[in-house]
């Protein structure tokens, strides 16, 4: 509950005003952006609904309309408009939307475990595979091998990873629509579906750096090319 700090009335923790003498209320300890928005835990969002709950609070909030009330509800009305930002960016993201699924419903963060060595297993056949041939590549280059040839290996090289990218997507799409299927069903059968969401966002982490490698190497041989010009320009 929260406490009305203009009247001393409660409400409840998803109100935004007064229910008692109508007063923005002082934001608290909220941390649900589906709650504060009026939506449902759901991960399958309609965009036009939330565009819509958005700008209905944005002006309800809107700073502007508070310019010559307390200080307490001016500081309300922008620390409401600030946490409707944030809240509205999180969920118009479906990866972002998991993830903030996951924090509320009190699994770790699938960010937490980037940047450690650990390949999730069913990516070690591409990871091993893509290495090699990036340590191919990078010899190639600086032997000064055609930089045609060498971009013509990485995007082979990156055609499997897109593919088990677009897989990917594919697989959070499907459990999100299971999550939200599961309403009402036990709690370990919804667990199971919270855990392996978050090992695709994990995997799905490991796959996008896969593809900014790739990137990178790609970067590198026009890089390559350029200079070499250049160095002929001036020979």
């Amino acid at each position: 509950m929260l406490e009305c700090r203009n009247c001393g009335a409660g409400a409840p923790v998803d109100e935004h005003f007064c229910p008692q003498c109508s007063r923005i209320l002082a934001l608290g300890r909220h941390g649900d952006y589906f709650s504060f928005l009026g939506l449902p835990r759901k991960l399958v969002v309609d965009g036009n609904e939330l565009e819509r709950r958005f700008r209905d609070l944005s002006r309800k909030f809107h700073p502007d309309y508070f310019y010559n009330a307390s200080p307490t509800e001016r500081l309300a009305s922008l620390e409401r408009s600030s946490y409707l930002n944030d809240a509205f960016r999180t969920l118009r993201n479906p990866v972002s939307r998991i993830e903030h699924l996951l924090a509320i419903e009190g699994l770790p963060s699938a960010k937490s475990e980037e940047g450690t060595a650990k390949v999730p297993p069913s990516l070690l056949e591409e990871v091993f595979a893509l290495n090699e041939e990036l340590d191919d590549i990078r010899e190639l280059r600086e032997s000064g091998t055609d930089p045609d040839a060498l971009r013509a290996r990485l995007e082979r090289a990156r055609a499997p990873i897109e593919a088990k990218r677009e897989e990917h997507e594919r697989q959070l799409q499907e459990l999100s629509e299971r999550w939200d299927s599961q309403e009402h069903a036990p709690a370990p059968e919804k667990r199971a579906t919270l855990d392996t969401l978050r090992e695709r966002l994990l995997e799905r982490n490991y796959i996008n750096n896969l593809l900014a490698s790739i990137e990178r190497e790609l970067t590198a041989v026009a890089h390559s090319t350029s200079s070499g010009r250049s160095g002929h320009a001036h020979g």
